[in-house]
């Protein structure tokens, strides 16, 4: 009986398939949680960007 409680062959496996499977969950569900935001930040950004230009593009007399 000990010995089959002692054989831990493919143990390891087991263990980085279960981390790839939380870490794919993870990343699955942050990225369903931030679509929402991400439009808009990137709306933003280019706003910033375009005021920027347009600053750095004008003259300052």
């Amino acid at each position: 009986m000990n010995k089959i409680f002692k054989c831990r062959k493919g143990q390891n496996t087991v263990e980085y398939l279960l981390m790839l499977a939380v870490t794919t969950g993870v990343v699955l569900i942050a990225g369903m949680a931030l679509k929402r935001y991400i439009p808009q930040l990137f709306s933003q950004i280019q706003a910033l960007i375009g005021n920027a230009a347009q600053t750095l593009g004008s003259p300052t007399r």
